[in-house]
């Protein structure tokens, strides 16, 4: 793809247009693609960006490297000096996350999530905001979020349920156990999972597909579909998920998890264990 000049840079995010369609790339390959609040205000501002551009029928979100994305950057728990513990308004950068998947799902242009590696947490919050999800069969997804002793926030639980149901939703999100591509798309997750050498190719020709629609009827057909599905999960209530999140970093037990999930992932990590 081309760059346009007027292309905005960012520290977190790689982002591109070719004539209908656009790119939104999380670039930080060498650390998993983490969500760091700077990452998800990158991802705010990137999103209002492609709306600007009207040309735009399909945006394509991905990681680069070897990862979607390893989800929020554990490197901030139990850190004193976590912004997510210690601003004077920590409620504020609890709510980023929110604000980032509301972002996306907002997005006029029709959002294929690219999905390889792990896809972990709020990596898995970002995927279920976009329209469309395909994945490489060798992907593991993973909501580790209880192990850390703080709910699934940023609009989670909302988002699952609207796309796997309440059952599942459930067992995922309190068991943490990781699953894989076919699991994930027998749930509904996904709508397509293909070999990782072919993941380029099929999402390549999904958005091709996509992007031959007529405007109108593709993104009016998309609008329509998601006030359908406001209706029926209400994410607009996940205004709420800030304070929760906020009560479970300061909630002691929650800190015990956070610290035993945070040496073990360590061990794993010096083991050469995959991440997450």
């Amino acid at each position: 793809m081309m760059t346009n000049p007027a292309t905005p840079s960012f520290a977190h995010l790689e982002v591109r247009i070719d004539g209908e369609l656009g790119v939104l790339a999380l670039n930080r390959p060498e650390k998993l693609n983490p969500l760091s609040t700077a990452a998800m205000e990158e991802i705010i501002v990137a999103a209002r960006w492609f709306d600007s551009e009207s040309a735009v029928k399909v945006v394509t979100v991905q990681g680069n490297g070897r990862v979607f994305s390893a989800g929020a950057d554990t490197t901030a728990f139990g850190s004193t000096s976590s912004s997510l513990v210690s601003q004077r308004n920590p409620r504020d950068d609890a709510d980023t996350g929110r604000r980032m998947a509301d972002a996306v799902e907002a997005m006029r242009a029709v959002t294929v999530a690219r999905i390889q590696g792990w896809c972990v947490g709020g990596g898995l919050v970002l995927a279920a905001a976009c329209d469309l999800r395909v994945a490489a069969a060798d992907t593991t997804f993973s909501i580790p979020e209880v192990d850390l002793g703080i709910p699934l926030a940023w609009g989670g639980i909302p988002r699952l349920v609207r796309e796997i149901g309440p059952a599942l939703t459930k067992e995922l999100v309190m068991t943490c156990r990781p699953f894989g591509a076919d699991e994930a798309l027998r749930a509904g997750f996904l709508n397509r999972v293909v070999p990782t050498e072919d993941l380029d190719a099929e999402v390549g020709r999904l958005v091709a597909q996509l992007a031959s629609k007529s405007t109108y009827a593709l993104l009016s057909t998309k609008r329509h579909v998601n006030a359908v599905t406001a209706q029926m999960v209400g994410i607009d209530r996940a205004w709420a998920d800030a304070d929760s999140l906020v009560a479970g970093l300061r909630d002691p037990e929650g800190r015990e998890k956070q610290a035993a999930y945070i040496t073990a992932l360590a061990q794993r990590r010096a083991n050469s264990a995959p991440d997450k």
